[in-house]
């Protein structure tokens, strides 16, 4: 078990590929601009909640955590097309996730599609590097990154376990702190509120299915959440019969997907 946090990733670095992939991440000038402004635009002008560093730490770590679960039931896809490895499978999830939102720096509105686009250039950079022998493979891994970030919105269906993955990973940065600065700055719509109602969320193995996502909440508030956020990501992940979601408040379940 563990609970959703950006020390998560920290997990997950234990491979020489990931953890180069992840300090290049963490340095690269490209990349920390990109996010930063992401968060401007999210919360500084959009008036949402986090979308900048920290938001990506906390999904690659997620995404990781759920990736190692999953991967205990089913192939990645990448390995059983003949794309690349194992490993090579995991910096997908990893760039995928650490990636998703970099395109809020230009507009909420098609991220998923920009973030393709402003991706393609520091992928380039980082895989032709971490790949230097074997170019063919590095343009193939960059391919399947690629296709998480697209199909990060909820409206595309994802083609890879990968994708899938990242999708729902990133329904799990769902508790309070993340919406801590949009409602102290006075907004009290739905995700505001539902947001500051759940507590914090783990990642265990579940009982029936491979991956549970436990959700603990103070208010029955946070059941939008749970409804219009992971759920959605869920039905749009492909992977959806792999995960269940759980939440609970006051000691009880009251939701389950």
């Amino acid at each position: 078990m563990v609970a959703v946090s950006n020390r998560v990733i920290h997990r997950h670095l234990g491979s020489r590929l990931l953890s180069e992939a992840y300090s290049f991440l963490e340095n690269d000038i490209e990349t920390q601009s990109y996010l930063k402004m992401a968060n401007i635009m999210a919360v500084k002008r959009l008036g949402y909640n986090d979308h900048g560093p920290v938001h990506a730490k906390i999904i690659a770590g997620s995404a990781l955590e759920i990736f190692s679960l999953l991967t205990n039931t089913v192939e990645p896809s990448s390995v059983m097309n003949g794309v690349c490895d194992y490993d090579d499978a995991k910096l997908i999830v990893l760039l995928g996730a650490y990636l998703h939102d970099v395109g809020n720096s230009i507009h909420r509105i098609d991220h998923e599609k920009t973030g393709a686009l402003l991706s393609s250039n520091l992928l380039d950079r980082l895989l032709l590097e971490l790949y230097d022998n074997d170019p063919g493979l590095s343009y193939r891994i960059k391919s399947e990154v690629l296709h998480t970030l697209y199909s990060s919105n909820d409206s595309i269906p994802c083609l890879s376990v990968e994708a899938g993955v990242v999708t729902v990973a990133d329904g799990t940065d769902m508790a309070e702190g993340r919406s801590r600065v949009p409602y102290l700055s006075g907004k009290n719509d739905i995700h505001a509120i539902s947001a500051q109602a759940i507590n914090k969320v783990n990642i265990v193995r579940g009982d029936v299915k491979p991956v549970s996502i436990r959700v603990f909440m103070d208010n029955p508030a946070g059941i939008f959440q749970i409804e219009e956020v992971i759920g959605k990501k869920i039905r749009s992940s492909g992977i959806g019969e792999l995960v269940e979601v759980i939440a609970s408040m006051n000691g009880k379940e009251i939701k389950t997907l």
